[in-house]
C-alpha cells in the first residue's frame, strides 16, 4: 500500500493534518490481483487493468490501493499467494486464468472475485451458472465453443497439405485436458494425425520440439496455457530452430515470433475486468452479474517469421487478418 506524508509550512509554521480529520476519510478501496505470470511477461494485458479501472474513473493511489502477487508462471504457487492476498483484506480480488480463480475461490468464500479468462467456469465448479454465478465469483469467459477446432482449421488454410499436427500440452494445466479431447475430435473430421507432448515443467518444452521435428510434424499447436504464454520467446526460438510454423491462441506469441494466432485479446479482458470492480465497489453482489463471453476474436500472422520459415501465407488468409506483423 502506498503511503504519503503530507507536510505543509504556513508562516514558518507546520500545520499536520488532525487526525480527527483523517479518521473522517472515506476508506480507499483494496483490490488484489492475482496473476498467474509474471510481471515483465505479462505487462502488456496486465496493464489493461488500472486503464480499465482509469477509463471508470479510478486513479491507482488515490481512488484504490493495487496489491499485485505474481505466480511468475508456476501454477503451483497460486494457492499460496491467494492466502497472502485474503490476509491483506481486499475489497476485492481480480483472478487471471482458471487457475487463478480456482486459488482465490479456495482461499476465500466472501471476498468478492472477478476471474478473468476463465474456462468452463460452471463445469469447473467456479459458478452455477453463467448467467447468474450465485457465489462470490463473476467474470469473463476467454473459452468459445469451437475455437480449440477452428484452430487446426487455420492450419489446413496456411499448410494445405498439413497432415501431422504437434501438440504441445502442459499436463498440469487441467484446462489443457479439455483442449487436447477437442483437438482430438476435429484432427479426425479433418484427416490429421497428432503428435501430442505433454510437459510438465519449462525445461520440457525445449525436448518437446526436438520430438515434434523428429516425428515430421507439419506445424505445432500450442495450447492456451499461462507457462507457454510466459515463455513466448522460448517457445518461438525452439520452433525457429526446428524449423516448425506453430499457431496459438494468443497474440502476445506472435509478436513474440510465434507465426499466427487466433483467439481473444487477454488485454481486452483485463480492461473489462474494471467494469465488475465499478459494480462490485458501488454495492452490487458477484452472485448477481452475469459470467461475460469473447465478443471478439482476432487473427494475427507475422509475415517475417512465416518468411524466416520459407512459407507462403495465402492471399485470401492475409486479407481475413486482424493484424499482420511485417
Amino acid at each position: 500500500m502506498r503511503r504519503r506524508d503530507f507536510l505543509s509550512i504556513v508562516g514558518g509554521a507546520a500545520v499536520a493534518w488532525p487526525l480527527a480529520a483523517r479518521a473522517q476519510q472515506p476508506a480507499i478501496p483494496v483490490i488484489g490481483l492475482l496473476a498467474p505470470g509474471s510481471k515483465i511477461a505479462g505487462k502488456r494485458f496486465y496493464d489493461g487493468f488500472p486503464l480499465g479501472m482509469q477509463r471508470r474513473g479510478y486513479l491507482e493511489g488515490r481512488n484504490y490501493v493495487l496489491a499485485v502477487r505474481y505466480a511468475e508462471g508456476d501454477l503451483a504457487r497460486l494457492p499460496l499467494l491467494a492466502e497472502e492476498l485474503v490476509r491483506l483484506k481486499p475489497d476485492v480480488i481480480v483472478a487471471g486464468t482458471v487457475a487463478a480463480t480456482l486459488a482465490a475461490k479456495h482461499a476465500t468464500a466472501s471476498i468478492p472475485i472477478v476471474g478473468i479468462n476463465m474456462f468452463d467456469p460452471v463445469g469447473q465448479g467456479l459458478v452455477a451458472s453463467e448467467a447468474r454465478p450465485g457465489g462470490n465469483i463473476t467474470g469473463t469467459q476467454q473459452y468459445v465453443e469451437g475455437l480449440t477446432g477452428k484452430h487446426l482449421e487455420l492450419t489446413r488454410d496456411l499448410l494445405p497439405g498439413a497432415t501431422k499436427i504437434g501438440v504441445l500440452a502442459n499436463v498440469s494445466n487441467p484446462t489443457n485436458m479439455t483442449q487436447q479431447v477437442e483437438v482430438e475430435a476435429t484432427a479426425v473430421k479433418l484427416g490429421m494425425s497428432l503428435v501430442t507432448v505433454e510437459v510438465h515443467a519449462a525445461d520440457e518444452v525445449g525436448p518437446a520440439f526436438q520430438t515434434f521435428a523428429r516425428e515430421r510434424a507439419n506445424m505445432v499447436y500450442v495450447l492456451r496455457d499461462v507457462m507457454f504464454v510466459a515463455m513466448r520467446r522460448q517457445i518461438a526460438a525452439f520452433a525457429l530452430a526446428s524449423r516448425l510454423p506453430t499457431i496459438y491462441a494468443f497474440r502476445e506469441h506472435v509478436e513474440s515470433g510465434g507465426l499466427l494466432s487466433y483467439g481473444v485479446d487477454l488485454r481486452d479482458a483485463y480492461i473489462r475486468a474494471a467494469f465488475y470492480i465499478d459494480k462490485i465497489l458501488k454495492g452490487e453482489k458477484p452472485a448477481d452479474l452475469p459470467i461475460e463471453f469473447p465478443t471478439k476474436l482476432e487473427l494475427v500472422i507475422n509475415l517475417k517469421t512465416a518468411k524466416t520459415l520459407g512459407i507462403t501465407v495465402p492471399p485470401q488468409l492475409i486479407a481475413r487478418a486482424d493484424e499482420v506483423i511485417d
